[in-house]
């Protein structure tokens, strides 16, 4: 199969032809069809922050594919089956996270695309459990950004428990941003995009935003203020800046929900106006598999759109470029054709023998 492998930090991926992974127990096999391209992706690739993915390692946590084999002891998965592949692999499904819900939290997790590999590659092996099932109807296009992207936002709008009526800004529009500017409509509030591009806060007038603010031009935080203020922002951008100017939209009783993590991020906050105005500050990391399942539901009933961008993984790193340059709309998707024949680990046969 073909993959692309992070041999080194800061260096292009490259693409190569590797074994056909083979599930053990508990997993299954999946063949490819799709994967997004997130931004955390590249902070892997890049090695930025503190726990670095081991090299080689292949990227990616929005890949979504069909089983095409089962490990010892699957049962609550089946071979043809369409599922996605997170950036939550793996819980331990013991510890008091686990338990009460809270999986994502989990200290003994490990992810998808970091801790081992993703779908950067024509075929992967996952976790029965974690792999989610994506209902009938839903584009595997569509589904792969929905699988971090529509699940991280979702879960942020969860988290900042917005009243109907509520203001929240949005700041950042692109593969995250344009989701939530849709699950932030959802839930009854005003939504004001925040972004740099016109061609973004076009993209969040026509999926529903209320009112934009291009950041390039105004002060974003005195220009929400003159709306009435924020009363959730969800932080989605990765610039300098970006996370003081969403504080300081905010009204009293307000909501800072932070989901980007900028390379060497800090956070340093007005103690004396956090306290005063009743200031909350909220740190949003994906969602559950309970969150997944309920974003994939939203969009097969037609409650939300994707917007994405086909790519070729042979032009991954050319691909990179673009989402650094900040010139995709929103999100970009490699799309797999046939795969590629290859040698199976286990049993020494082709991809045409796994497949069946």
């Amino acid at each position: 199969m073909h993959a692309a492998v992070v041999t080194r930090f800061h260096e292009p991926l490259t693409i190569e032809e590797r074994a056909i992974p083979s599930p053990g127990p508990g997993q299954i096999l999946v063949r490819l069809e799709t994967c997004g391209l997130c931004h955390t992706d590249i902070h892997a690739i890049n090695g930025d922050w503190p726990v670095k993915p081991q090299l080689p390692f292949v990227p990616g946590h929005e890949g979504v594919g069909i089983v095409e084999r089962l490990g010892a002891g699957v049962t609550s998965r089946t071979i043809g089956q369409r599922v996605a592949l997170p950036w939550l692999g793996h819980a331990c499904g013991e510890c008091r996270y686990c338990i009460d819900g809270r999986e994502n939290l989990c200290e003994r997790q490990y992810n998808t695309g970091y801790a081992v590999d993703g779908g950067y590659a024509e075929y992967a092996v996952a976790d029965a459990r974690f792999a989610a099932p994506v209902p009938d109807g839903v584009d595997p296009l569509d589904a792969a950004p929905l699988t971090c992207a529509g699940v991280t936002t979702y879960a942020a709008v969860k988290a900042a428990r917005v009243v109907p009526g509520e203001r929240v800004a949005v700041f950042g529009v692109g593969g995250l941003g344009h989701l939530a500017v849709q699950y932030a409509r959802l839930v009854g509030a005003q939504v004001v995009a925040v972004d740099v591009t016109e061609e973004k806060l076009e993209l969040a007038v026509d999926l529903g935003a209320d009112h934009v603010v291009n950041a390039a031009d105004v002060d974003p935080a005195q220009a929400i203020r003159h709306l009435g203020g924020a009363d959730v922002a969800v932080v989605l951008a990765v610039a300098p800046g970006v996370v003081e100017q969403a504080f300081a939209s905010l009204n009293r009783g307000g909501r800072l929900v932070l989901v980007s993590l900028p390379a060497g991020g800090e956070l340093t906050v007005p103690v004396f106006d956090t306290v005063l105005k009743g200031i909350s500050i909220i740190g949003s990391i994906v969602g559950t598999r309970q969150d997944l399942a309920e974003v994939f539901a939203l969009h097969a009933a037609g409650r939300t759109r994707v917007v994405a961008e086909r790519r070729d993984i042979a032009g991954v790193n050319d691909a990179v470029h673009e989402v650094l340059a900040g010139s995709v709309a929103a999100r970009l998707v490699f799309v797999y054709d046939a795969p590629t024949p290859s040698v199976d680990s286990a049993t020494g046969t082709g991809a045409s023998a796994v497949a069946g």
